[in-house]
């Protein structure tokens, strides 16, 4: 899915922080709620977090739907921080959502909004430029300057 989306354009880029080490996640993070259940938030990133997380444990499903998910853990402290979808289910394709298949617990992480290159406005996910297959993280580091509570 294109981060240009009408649904999700205007969302605000954020940085996402481990809350029991307060390690670096992501920089590319979105506040987003759980498909199969929508009073659940988190927040999501469309960049595999390859040098910030690794998998702990196997792949499972919940009762809500049948998307494969397997969770993730911070490598600098080892807790538990989210989960990713690896292979989702048919209806949650069909389904509105903004083609992030990693999640982040809202109670695992603390967030910073990002600013855009004047630093005066936060940075929102219409901006961003579009993810070619050879991206990831390490490549878009978000400075500190980028970044605000």
């Amino acid at each position: 899915m294109s981060t240009s989306n009408a649904n999700f354009k205007n969302k605000c880029v954020a940085q996402v922080n481990c809350i029991f080490c307060e390690s670096m996640l992501c920089t590319r993070g979105m506040k987003a709620v759980l498909l199969a259940d929508t009073e659940v938030e988190l927040f999501s990133t469309d960049i595999p977090p390859n040098r910030t997380v690794d998998f702990v444990a196997s792949c499972y499903s919940t009762e809500s739907c049948k998307c494969k998910l397997r969770d993730i853990a911070c490598l600098k402290c080892g807790n538990v921080v989210g989960y990713h979808v690896v292979a989702p289910c048919k209806p949650c394709l069909l389904s509105c959502n903004n083609g992030h298949f990693w999640m982040f617990n809202s109670e695992a992480v603390s967030t910073l909004n990002r600013l855009d290159a004047t630093g005066l406005n936060l940075l929102l996910w219409g901006d961003l430029p579009e993810l070619d297959d050879s991206e990831n993280e390490e490549s878009l580091n978000a400075s500190e300057e980028e970044c605000i509570r």
